[in-house]
């Protein structure tokens, strides 16, 4: 029964987070975090650690689709990822330095209100738009915006996909198939950093559930992206927007039960 119980878990769970990273770039651990704490009774360091694991292949997969369909800039990608990095361990370090405040639910609600952005105000930036920015101009702004997202992530500890995809297409234009490219592609690094310090300072995993939810996130992210570049803008945006509604109040449920 407890196996049962177990694979039905993460099979939710997984879809939950490959449809997210898949459509929107979010990260697996705003998903399965709860799901593993809340149902399975797991630790919840270890649950963030099999959540970001399981992020890797999924981001991975996402960003190889976005781009075979050349849905992704990884030039500025690595640029921004590079600043992400460093400004979470500074924002980390500072967020040590005050007094702590309750911070978890934050990524969750910005979930819910940017999926609401998406099908109120849908991101409607051609590749054309885009491409009117000059080379230098966007990587100063993936250098700063990086160092921003990375700072609030490493100081909040939560939201680094969410800020990342707000970001890309709010302050940086992006048009939306090439900021959830260029997002999957940066998450899959900063994903590996964090499963593996995880799992080097809280050991190794439930296999089990490890292997379920990497397998369930994966299938279910390829799923998301290959559907994803091949939709219509609005089509695409109304969907992300909807998904991230519902991920939203889903996790927030989860929060309130555990």
């Amino acid at each position: 029964m407890q196996i049962l119980i177990t694979i039905l878990v993460t099979f939710f769970a997984g879809m939950g987070a490959g449809l997210g990273t898949g459509f929107a770039g979010m990260s697996a651990a705003a998903v399965i975090s709860p799901m593993l704490i809340t149902f399975l009774g797991m630790d919840p360091y270890m649950a963030v650690g099999i959540a970001l694991s399981s992020d890797v292949l999924a981001s991975a997969i996402s960003a190889y689709t976005y781009a075979k369909n050349k849905n992704i800039d990884i030039k500025n990608g690595l640029i921004m990822m590079g600043s992400v990095l460093v400004f979470t361990v500074v924002g980390s370090y500072a967020s040590s330095l005050v007094p702590s405040a309750t911070m978890g639910n934050f990524s969750v609600f910005m979930t819910f209100l940017l999926g609401i952005k998406f099908i109120v105000r849908p991101v409607m930036t051609t590749k054309e738009a885009m491409q009117g920015v000059s080379a230098k101009k966007r990587a100063i702004q993936s250098l700063v915006c990086g160092m921003l997202i990375g700072f609030i992530c490493g100081f909040i500890g939560a939201g680094g996909g969410m800020m990342m995809l707000l970001i890309l297409t709010s302050v940086l234009g992006y048009e939306l198939k090439t900021a959830v490219g260029t997002s999957v592609f940066i998450m899959a690094f900063t994903a590996f950093t964090g499963a593996a310090s995880h799992f080097a300072i809280g050991g190794m995993p439930d296999w089990t559930v490890w292997i379920l939810c990497v397998v369930f996130t994966l299938i279910w992210a390829r799923i998301a992206a290959l559907f994803a570049n091949k939709a219509t803008p609005k089509t695409l945006n109304r969907v992300t927007g909807v998904i991230l509604v519902v991920l939203g109040i889903a996790v927030m449920c989860f929060n309130l039960l555990a």
